[in-house]
């Protein structure tokens, strides 16, 4: 049955997502818990906030990875012998999608997990690498001028279906084209509060020191 298949890539996705890797860092070699500190937050820009650059680089990297190898692993799943096989598109946009929600809601920490940034540039490098670049860049040059990760991971999440869409790729099936809307639509959504205070004028702005941040 095609259910099989769709439900062992999604329940592998979401696991490989749900891998806190900010959380795990910190406690091992900080013996903090990240949770505590900062934003609340696990992703790598709360364990930058920290103290910690090193590790929130690390972060980043493997909350990257994690994504990249989920739509990885589908890809083989599909292929499993004995399985049915499905159309690797839809297998793909489906990894994409619980690979974002296991790093946004994991298992392991009560389902409060971090915004999803790094983990659907992982994804997008996997499904659409040129237009996941290109919102890497747009990441880096509106982070460069402003220094708000926040603003820049908005505008890069804004981008990106821009970039999927005009740069050359390879046919998209509806549902892979609904995930890359999808996707950062949910990362944005997660940044609700930034969004509040980048109004309000008290979002943290990386370079400044804390006590100037009211």
């Amino acid at each position: 049955m095609s259910a099989l298949t769709y439900f062992l890539v999604g329940l592998a996705a979401y696991l490989l997502g749900s891998i806190p890797f900010g959380f795990v860092l910190v406690r091992l070699f900080l013996k903090e818990d990240i949770r505590a500190k900062g934003s609340g937050n696990i992703g790598a820009t709360n364990v930058v906030r920290s103290g910690a650059k090193k590790l929130g680089a690390l972060t980043f990297f493997l909350d990257a990875c994690k994504g990249f190898f989920a739509v990885w692993l589908a890809s083989r799943i599909v292929f499993t012998p004995g399985l049915t096989p499905v159309p690797l598109q839809k297998a793909t946009a489906l990894a994409a999608l619980c690979a974002i929600l296991g790093h946004i809601y994991p298992v392991w920490l009560r389902f409060k997990g971090g915004k999803g940034v790094a983990t659907a540039l992982g994804v997008f490098l996997a499904l659409a690498p040129q237009a996941a670049l290109a919102g890497l860049l747009v990441f880096v040059l509106v982070f460069a001028v402003c220094k708000y990760v926040s603003l820049a991971s908005i505008l890069a999440a804004i981008a990106f279906p821009i970039f999927a869409l005009l740069l050359p790729h390879p046919r998209y099936s509806p549902w892979l084209i609904a995930v890359v809307f999808i996707v950062p639509i949910i990362v944005i959504a997660k940044h609700h509060q930034n969004i509040a205070r980048l109004l309000a004028g008290t979002e943290y702005r990386f370079g400044k020191p804390k006590a100037t941040q009211a």
